[in-house]
């Protein structure tokens, strides 16, 4: 008997045909990373051969054997010859646009070692600009000539037609010039300042230190940058990050900087995707921001907010419960009160936003631990991710605290190299045992995350990885580590400047690790830095970076 199809099954078997055809061409990859060496951050598959990417994100990673049926007609297939390759680095902590303007078109003053050079590069500097403009950034380092501070007489002679007001590279003090002195109307009759302090002669003369809130008497006289210098610093700044293995940044700004930002993403300019975090006190503002735009989206995110409770170490304004080690009267001070810091930080976590506070001396950690603590405790549980920002320098007995209050320690650990040189001199042989202490933290079970603080410390992973892992101190006086009990793994180091990074933003669903479903943010390295020598780990080479899939840095085009 001869059988019939009807119509509607014809019908329907061309559907499934037309179905199954359309779900196989989907899984064809627009592009495929093979014969790599992957860390992939995602511990259910550690490491992989190859990845698939379609559009700007991973649709399957795995060995090179099982990539290969996503090859399509059109599959562009890149051979990275057994490069290493990691997720994207996530700097939890940078200022982006005074980083982009230290980049070009200021005083460098970073490796200055002698009062000599000093006056010389700052007077080489003004000869090179045009009489009345501003001499600003330097980012100088007065304990690498032996730390004496600077003072206005070492430049007045040769600033005489231009205003100066430089900071030391924390940012926490600056020096400013006779003339930039009398713009601001600074003089030994300018009354104290709250949390901060306007350095003085014997006489009450300022000696054109200023420190913290004392810098503020500035600010307002400095020349705003117009949007074309904005744009040339904030293109700047990127091309530096992507060269070093940044995909993404948590940027401590202000909503001028964000407003740089949106131009740059409406106009297609973005390489970079930037948590834009604004000041704390502006919490009402950014409040109604996010009413109004939303939380942002996976190249700019909003709903940050970034306090502080006291200054740096090198400064002597980072506030500890003993007086510093050297200066027996000084034990630092707050740079806001604990009752507008409470304030502040209730209404901002009422209004969904995510606090993090700068706090570097053990009571200004343990202070804020409390005032975090109090907040969770009226405003009831939620996943707020409350962040200390550098955490320098934790009593013992807080750091459990940590992980029993679900606080977030992002960390710098490029600081802890640098600092290492001088910190004891400061604060002592006890109280250094805690200082940057990625390992107690870890053991603790804290989530750390890591960044740079660029521009008061070079935003380079890799240079951080090493100084996490060996704690070898800049000037190469500690071969086997600064307080080498501190010392942490590289895979842990990896963590923190990834998958935990991505966690301190809120953006863990999209980012942080290799695996399907999230971007394709990646960077290819020289070398397999969990296999070599520790020491040789800030040696190696960011290689490529890629963002979204696409390459915005390579090092033989760049």
């Amino acid at each position: 008997m001869k059988q019939t199809i009807s119509v509607s099954s014809l019908l329907l078997l061309f559907a499934i045909v037309t179905l199954v055809s359309c779900q196989d061409e989907k899984q064809k990859a627009e592009v495929i990373i093979t014969n790599a060496n992957i860390w992939t951050g995602n511990k259910k598959q550690i490491n992989a051969q190859a990845m698939a990417i379609v559009g700007d994100s991973i649709i399957a990673i795995g060995s090179n054997n099982e990539i290969q049926k996503f090859v399509g007609s059109t599959t562009e297939i890149v051979d990275v010859n057994g490069g290493f390759i990691t997720p994207g680095f996530i700097d939890t902590h940078v200022h982006l646009m005074p980083s982009g303007y230290s980049l070009s078109g200021i005083v460098k003053l970073r490796d200055v070692n002698s009062p000599e050079e000093f006056t010389n590069s700052i007077k080489e500097y003004a000869e090179s600009i045009d009489s009345g403009s501003w001499i600003l950034e330097g980012n100088w380092d007065h304990t690498l000539w032996g730390g004496e501070l600077p003072a206005k007489e070492w430049i007045d002679d040769v600033t005489k037609n231009n205003p100066v007001f430089i900071y030391r590279l924390d940012g926490h003090m600056a020096l400013a010039n006779s003339l930039a002195l009398k713009i601001a109307g600074i003089d030994k009759n300018t009354s104290k300042i709250e949390g901060g302090t306007i350095v003085r002669n014997e006489d009450g003369t300022p000696t054109g230190i200023l420190k913290d809130n004392a810098m503020s008497l500035l600010f307002d006289k400095i020349p705003i940058p117009n949007k074309k210098q904005n744009e040339k610093a904030f293109a700047a700044a990127t091309r530096y990050l992507v060269s070093k293995g940044v995909t993404s940044v948590h940027d401590m700004g202000t909503i001028n900087d964000y407003n740089t930002y949106l131009d740059a993403k409406q106009d297609g300019n973005l390489n970079l995707r930037i948590y834009s975090v604004m000041p704390l006190d502006k919490w009402s503002d950014i409040k109604e921001l996010v009413s109004n735009e939303g939380k942002g989206d996976k190249w700019l995110q909003i709903g940050g907010l970034k306090g502080f409770v006291d200054g740096s170490l090198g400064s002597h304004t980072a506030a500890f419960k003993e007086p510093y080690s050297d200066a027996p009267e000084d034990s630092g001070f707050f740079v806001n009160s604990q009752e507008d810091l409470y304030q502040w930080i209730s209404n901002a976590d009422k209004s969904d936003l995510q606090v993090m506070v700068h706090a570097i001396g053990d009571n200004a950690i343990h202070t804020l631990l409390n005032i975090y603590e109090r907040v969770s405790e009226e405003n009831g549980e939620k996943d707020r991710r409350f962040r200390i920002e550098h955490a320098q320098h934790i009593a013992e007995n807080d750091i459990e605290r940590f992980s029993k209050l679900n606080i977030i320690p992002s960390m710098q650990p490029y600081h802890a190299i640098d600092d290492g040189r001088w910190a004891e001199v400061l604060i002592g042989p006890e109280r250094i045992k805690t200082t940057y202490a990625f390992n107690s933290l870890l053991e603790a079970q804290a989530l750390l995350a890591f960044g740079s603080d660029w521009p008061v410390a070079p935003a380079t992973p890799l240079e951080g990885i090493y100084a996490a892992v060996t704690r070898r101190t800049l000037d190469d006086k500690n071969p086997n580590g600064w307080v080498p009990k501190q010392k942490i793994s590289v895979d842990q180091a990896l963590v923190a400047y990834t998958k935990n990074a991505s966690y301190a933003g809120f953006s863990e669903e999209i980012k942080g690790t290799l695996e399907p479903g999230k971007l394709a943010d990646f960077v290819v390295i020289s070398e397999d830095i969990t296999k070599v020598d520790p020491v040789r780990i800030k040696e190696l080479k960011v290689l490529q970076t890629y963002v979204g899939g696409r390459k915005v840095f390579d090092i033989n085009k760049n």
